[in-house]
């Protein structure tokens, strides 16, 4: 995630707050911790308003582990399975 600019920041407080107030569900992603969102935004009261919204109020899944990125980059010829002898 890059910095937002005001708009953006407005836009995602507007459709998360939406959401929340109409108790549809929404669902994201981020390689962020919560708590590093804040300096993405311009306005630190938006911040806090939508992340508010959005943790108080979720359930959170965090993984661990190795990326796969590196197996998608093209031209990266995919690991053989191994086969066992007898």
């Amino acid at each position: 995630m890059r910095e937002l600019t005001p708009q953006q920041a407005d836009d995602l407080y507007e459709l998360i707050s939406e959401r929340a107030q109409a108790g549809r569900s929404l669902i994201t992603t981020s390689n962020r911790n919560p708590p590093d969102w804040y300096p993405l935004f311009p306005n630190p009261v938006v911040a806090e308003s939508l992340l508010d919204r959005l943790i108080n109020t979720s359930h959170q899944v965090f993984m661990n582990g190795p990326s796969y990125r590196p197996n998608k980059r093209p031209g990266r010829v995919a690991p053989q399975p191994k086969t066992s002898t007898m």
